[in-house]
């Protein structure tokens, strides 16, 4: 299998190529290849815009699924889009399995509404919408195959960061503009030279399939899409209480890139110290808890885990099914527990956890992970 995500290209500083590992110095190597080099977008003159939703088969709402493959994907690009699409209420909005069973979001675990299988059983015309996050095999088969099902139906493919990868993988980005995370620039244009690559910009829309770059970015290109579907007034409404200032496209990922001298790099080869819980209820905000375990699992010295009054499912805020880790009466091996998440604005979870995190393990280890998230709001 090909297991390829931005964390253990990050990281660990391996990549995989088709089964081809290749160490961190030839990956570097690339990057300073001219061969491969994308197109800067932050010369485009004019932001990118999702094409106006346009009504199928009788729907009342659009059918939006976003899926996750069972052995790994990743629990930001996930979760971010499913809760700013679930909440604004513009949208039918389904959570979707390759296969039955748990989807491993590290470091947390859910259970999805629906298989594809069962999803082409009830709705054989296909989602209007699919977004398509991190996983960590961007060759499965199955997905690849469902990637291009939906696309044949006529909907809409949207990747998430390296969910590009996927997508790219199934061709339909052959001769189309696209996107991902800035780390993989050399890694995605030697993979699927096919493709008109871009960097410095938040997300890229070319007529039916549209991609993001990193971790945050999938917070502007899901309200783009509230945009496409409800308008402009509808998608301010969404953004201000998701706490983020607007959703347009320009962006600068160049700023973003590995600092050595103010940021430390983790040490792929070391298993993170420190084991954190996060505490969990009924009804809490999806958003929030994905930002929050992917501040904690990123920075190289933590590891978290999901505590809950006990170890029976919860159903969050907008219906994704969480299985806990722990009970709160078997919090003894963890190292420390954190507060409530505060779900008041999905993005106050992520400055309360990298506020936490500089304070406790340094403000090397939280610029790190808002470089790589992406983040411009970390000012420790």
């Amino acid at each position: 299998m090909t297991y390829v995500t931005r964390r253990t290209t990050l990281i660990s500083g391996i990549v995989g190529f088709g089964g081809l590992a290749l160490g961190a110095g030839k990956v570097a190597a690339q990057q300073t290849s001219s061969a491969w080099a994308a197109f800067d977008a932050s010369h485009n003159v004019n932001p990118e815009k999702i094409a106006p939703y346009k009504a199928r088969f009788g729907r009342i709402k659009p059918l939006i699924a976003i899926v996750g493959l069972n052995e790994g994907t990743v629990i930001s690009d996930f979760c971010i889009p499913f809760g700013v699409l679930a909440r604004s209420d513009v949208a039918d909005v389904i959570s979707v399995s390759v296969k039955p069973g748990p989807v491993k979001m590290p470091p947390l675990t859910f259970e999805l509404q629906s298989t594809i299988d069962e999803f082409d059983h009830h709705y054989p015309d296909g989602a209007d919408y699919l977004f398509v996050p991190a996983v960590g095999n961007f060759r499965d088969v199955s997905l690849t195959k469902w990637i291009m099902s939906q696309s044949v139906k006529g909907g809409t493919i949207i990747s998430i960061c390296y969910g590009a990868l996927p997508v790219a993988n199934s061709g339909l980005f052959n001769g189309r503009r696209a996107t991902s995370h800035y780390s993989n620039e050399a890694m995605r244009a030697d993979l699927f030279p096919k493709v008109k690559w871009q960097k410095n910009i938040r997300y890229v829309a070319d007529g039916k399939v549209v991609s993001s770059a990193g971790v945050t970015a999938s917070m502007p290109v899901a309200v783009a899409l509230v945009e496409a579907i409800a308008g402009p007034t509808k998608a301010a409404q969404v953004a201000n209480d998701l706490g983020i200032d607007g959703w347009d496209s320009r962006h600068n990922s160049d700023a973003f890139k590995a600092d050595p001298a103010n940021s430390d790099m983790p040490d792929g080869k070391k298993q993170p110290q420190v084991t954190v819980g996060i505490p969990v209820e009924n009804g809490d905000d999806e958003i929030a808890l994905a930002l929050t375990a992917e501040v904690y699992t990123t920075n190289g010295v933590t590891t978290a885990v999901a505590v809950a009054a006990t170890r029976a499912p919860l159903r969050l805020a907008q219906g994704l099914i969480l299985l806990p880790d722990v009970a709160a009466d078997s919090t003894g091996s963890l190292d420390r527990t954190l507060p409530p998440l505060d779900d008041h604005h999905a993005t106050r979870a992520l400055d309360i956890a990298l506020a936490d995190i500089s304070k406790v393990y340094g403000r090397k280890s939280a610029r790190h992970v808002a470089l790589f998230m992406e983040y411009p709001g970390f000012k420790g």
